[in-house]
């Protein structure tokens, strides 16, 4: 029996459960559709704190679920999930609350959905940021949408990335390997943290991802933190040549095994 990862139905941070269904009950069965809808439901932190927002509404920037995030946003504002809400009756949270909440809500309508964490390339020139975005399966491949940017003219279809415009972690190490891009380019906005060493974090997420587990941006696990302090040698580059080329094939049974192994499945403590 061939093993399949099912993209439709919830994991443990996509789950949103029965009693947020009122605020569910005209979810669009379209996914551009949902994604839009989530676009107005979140506020970047920056964003947020322009507004003078109170100090305890950017606690929701640290929550993982998604049910917790819809719970802090019914808390603001008990409306339906498709009422757009003002900037200051959003939630706040980073471009990975953006992608979480539209994969979540998907999974609810039975679409084949997931995350993927890498860098896009079109926040600023000749950079690739650290970033969250969505897919979901449409007619045999998976589209790529940034539901934070949708609406705008950073890209000419942010419901359909082309090639290039976003790199999960794996394709960002694959091509700084073979030296199409420059490592010392790809990083966090607004900080120090850029490097081979941020490429390496992206893509253990995005494994952890693939097995339907979304983190935050900002969580580690296994060797991540000696990587970040350059403790790390050749044998662990050669792990994430092993991580990049499985993320490619995209095979389930090599993905859930690959991330059975060693320290690369997400600790318990980072999974509510």
């Amino acid at each position: 029996m061939t093993e399949t990862i099912d993209y439709a139905t919830p994991g443990p941070l996509t789950t949103i459960g029965s009693r947020h269904e009122p605020a569910l009950a005209d979810l669009p069965p379209d996914p551009v559709a949902i994604c839009r809808a989530v676009h107005d439901l979140v506020i970047q932190p920056g964003d947020a704190g322009k507004l003078e927002l109170p100090e305890h509404r950017f606690a929701s920037n640290q929550l993982r679920a998604a049910a917790d995030i819809i719970t802090a946003l019914l808390a603001i504002d008990a409306a339906p999930l498709t009422v757009p809400r003002g900037p200051e009756q959003r939630v706040v949270g980073t471009c990975r609350h953006f992608a979480v909440l539209s994969c979540a809500l998907m999974r609810h309508r039975g679409i084949e959905a997931r995350t993927r964490c890498g860098f896009a390339t079109y926040f600023q020139p000749g950079q690739g940021l650290d970033h969250w975005i969505t897919e979901y399966r449409r007619d045999g491949r998976w589209v790529r949408v940034d539901t934070e940017i949708l609406g705008g003219t950073l890209v000419k279809q942010p419901d359909d990335l082309a090639v290039g415009e976003f790199l999960t972690g794996g394709e960002a190490w694959a091509a700084y390997r073979r030296g199409t891009i420059d490592a010392s380019r790809f990083g966090v906005y607004g900080t120090e943290n850029f490097g081979p060493a941020e490429i390496r974090g992206n893509a253990v997420r995005d494994l952890a991802a693939l097995q339907k587990i979304e983190t935050l941006p900002w969580d580690e696990w296994g060797r991540m933190g000696a990587s970040y302090r350059h403790e790390t040698g050749p044998d662990y580059d050669e792990l994430i040549d092993t991580i990049a080329a499985t993320c490619a094939a995209d095979d389930p049974a090599a993905l859930a095994a690959l991330y059975a192994s060693g320290d690369l499945p997400v600790p318990a403590d980072l999974v509510r």
